[in-house]
């Protein structure tokens, strides 16, 4: 607090630091604990720094007492002499090391706060510091421009990528139409054909979502919703492959009203029942509620214990993953931050070659 109460006084800004600063700067400001923060380490540097002039002046001195005794001059005034000219020697070093610890705090804490501005450098009449922090101005200066360089270039395929993604959404739709008008000859393919396109679909969607959560802002729209409706939306937008793939659904109305987001709740419903569906050859996928929690449970192939406790990493497939090409690591990844940023919790239990429960929790105020 100190620190930024320092930099607030300087006109200094700072800026948010990521991990790999904030460790780099935690090593130096250890370093710097055991070495120049302490007052020995500084008053040692500033001897360092000015060995040169001190030695000097020390010899200066010794040399004018040698040669005033040389000439007779009695050794009681030699001394006196020589003991005035320390005497002032210790007060003049002493002025210059609270000069120099005084800036060298400064600009410690100017470090320690990461700044964006040197308004708060101290004031020097030295030619070399000086070309020192107009070197600094100008570094800043050039860093600040590639900076809002790299932001632009950013903003700018944001904008691209959610244009894409709205863009190709719009001929996925007319394929849809034109495949599902009747026609005898294309009948056979006709499912095959939408099960593609539906899977096209399916990675676009996952596509935006993944691009709104990470932005700075998302459209959460809280407010109390049945789960019955989303589930039935996600169940109809999926009955297609329950019948394609002969799996059956056991789905009992929940009868719950929650506080979540409709959109983001149903994008998770579809990506659990996405799922379930790929990973069940036969048997039955299921919906209920159980202990205030929303559960989808399928009678697929599992999942090992070891891939358990990281289904939900971002590109982790584990070895079911890897046996089916198509997996991404993405789904359960965006389900699982979603579910966070509603303020819900997301547990999955599985036994390999059993089947696998996933339950969504809410929190208990919103009963």
């Amino acid at each position: 607090m100190e620190c930024c109460r320092s930099c607030g006084r300087s006109g200094i800004r700072k800026i948010r630091n990521s991990p790999e600063t904030a460790k780099r700067k935690g090593v130096i400001m250890e370093n710097e604990n055991t070495d120049l923060k302490s007052g020995p380490g500084c008053f040692w540097s500033f001897l360092k720094y000015n060995f040169i002039w001190l030695f000097l002046i020390c010899f200066c001195g010794f040399l004018m007492g040698a040669v005033l005794y040389l000439n007779n001059i009695p050794a009681e005034e030699i001394f006196y002499g020589m003991l005035l000219c320390l005497f002032l020697m210790v007060v003049g070093t002493a002025v210059m090391f609270f000069r120099y610890r005084s800036r060298y705090l400064i600009l410690r804490k100017m470090r320690s706060c990461v700044p964006v501005s040197l308004d708060g450098l101290p004031q020097t009449e030295e030619l070399t510091e000086q070309e020192y922090q107009a070197m600094l101005r100008i570094l800043l200066e050039e860093n600040g421009r590639l900076q809002e360089d790299n932001i632009r270039r950013e903003r700018d395929w944001m904008e691209y990528y959610t244009m894409w993604v709205h863009q190709i959404k719009t001929p996925i739709a007319a394929l849809k139409l034109l495949l599902q008008e009747p026609d005898r000859e294309r009948e056979r393919d006709a499912g095959e054909e939408l099960q593609e396109l539906f899977s096209i679909e399916q990675y676009v969607e996952m596509a935006l979502h993944y691009m709104r959560l990470g932005s700075e802002t998302t459209d959460f729209v809280l407010r109390r919703v049945s789960l019955d409706d989303v589930l039935r939306e996600s169940v109809r937008k999926y009955a297609r492959h329950f019948i394609r793939r002969k799996i059956s659904l056991d789905y009992e109305a929940v009868n719950a009203v929650k506080l979540t987001d409709e959109k983001w709740l149903g994008f998770v419903a579809e990506q659990l029942l996405s799922n379930a569906l790929k990973y069940t050859h036969r048997g039955k996928i299921s919906i209920f509620m159980e202990n205030e929690k929303l559960v989808i449970a399928d009678t697929g192939i599992g999942i090992r214990s070891e891939d358990l406790p990281r289904v939900c990493e971002k590109g982790y497939t584990g070895y079911n993953g890897h046996a089916d090409k198509r997996s991404t690591g993405i789904g359960l990844y965006l389900c699982s931050r979603i579910l966070g940023k509603l303020g819900h919790s997301l547990e999955i239990t599985s036994e390999e070659g059993v089947g696998t429960r996933v339950m969504i929790g809410f929190p208990e105020h919103e009963e």
